[in-house]
C-alpha cells in the first residue's frame, strides 16, 4: 500500500513509501496481540512483594498456656497469624511475572497492530525531521500542521536525534521510539502511529531482504 509523504506543514510532497502488504495488509490476529499485550505488562511488575510468615516475625516462640485445662482455646504462640503482629498466611512472596512468547508469536502480534493501525487510516507519514536546536514550540506546530495535535501520538525514528528527542519529551500525549524498539503495546497504544519517512522505508527494505 501506497502512503503519501507529509511535510511539516501539512502539506503533500508529492513522494510516496511502500508500506508492504506483507506487514500493514495481513488479517489482524487480536488473540496474538492480547498476548504481547499481557507479556509486555507483565514485564512492568517488579514482583518484588514479600510478607512475613510466622517463622520470619519478631516474637517469643513460648506457648502461651498450657494445652488443656485452661478453659479456653488452644494456643500457639504470639507469633499465630491470628494475633495482632503475628505472620501472614498464604501472604504474597517474590515472584518473576514474566510470560515467555516465541519470536514468530511477538513478530505476528506487531505486524497485525500496524495491520489495524492501517485499516483505521491512524498511520501518517512525514518527511525527516531535522532541527538544529530542541524547540518544542516548533514540533507542536508540526503536529498541528499534520492533525494529530491533542491524539496519543507514536512518533516512530529510525534513529536517535537528540534534538528531536528533547522537543517532543515534554509535549502532552506524545512518545517518541526508535524503530527498533517498537513494540505491540506501545502500537496498540497511541491513537496515530506517526512514521518518519526514512523510518517507513525500512519496512520495504527488510521485506525485500527476506524475499531476496
Amino acid at each position: 500500500m501506497q502512503a503519501d509523504v507529509l511535510n511539516i506543514q501539512g502539506k503533500k510532497t508529492g513522494r510516496t513509501v511502500e508500506l508492504p502488504e506483507e506487514i500493514f495488509g495481513i488479517e489482524p490476529n487480536d488473540h496474538v496481540i492480547y498476548l504481547a499485550v499481557k507479556q509486555y505488562l507483565a514485564a512492568q511488575r517488579q514482583g518484588t512483594h514479600k510478607v512475613k510468615t510466622r517463622m520470619e516475625v519478631q516474637g517469643s516462640s513460648k506457648k502461651l498456656h498450657r494445652q488443656k485445662g485452661t478453659g479456653g482455646s488452644r494456643k500457639g504462640n504470639l507469633r499465630n497469624p491470628l494475633y495482632k503482629g503475628g505472620g501472614t498466611i498464604f501472604g504474597p512472596k517474590p515472584r518473576d511475572y514474566d510470560i515467555k512468547l516465541n519470536r514468530k508469536v511477538k513478530d505476528l502480534a506487531k505486524m497485525s497492530a500496524l495491520a489495524h493501525k492501517a485499516k483505521g487510516n491512524s498511520i501518517v507519514v512525514v518527511e525527516d525531521i531535522k532541527m538544529d536546536a530542541p524547540k518544542t514550540k516548533q514540533f507542536t506546530e508540526t503536529l498541528k500542521s499534520l492533525n494529530v495535535a491533542g491524539k496519543k501520538v507514536l512518533f516512530v525514528l529510525p534513529e536517535y536525534n537528540d534534538n528531536v528527542y528533547l522537543s517532543l519529551r515534554n509535549v502532552e500525549k506524545v512518545e517518541g521510539v526508535l524503530l527498533a524498539d517498537v513494540n505491540t503495546y506501545d502500537i496498540v497504544n497511541a491513537d496515530v502511529l506517526l512514521l518518519s519517512e526514512t523510518a517507513a522505508k525500512v519496512f520495504a527494505d527488510d521485506v525485500t531482504e527476506e524475499v531476496a
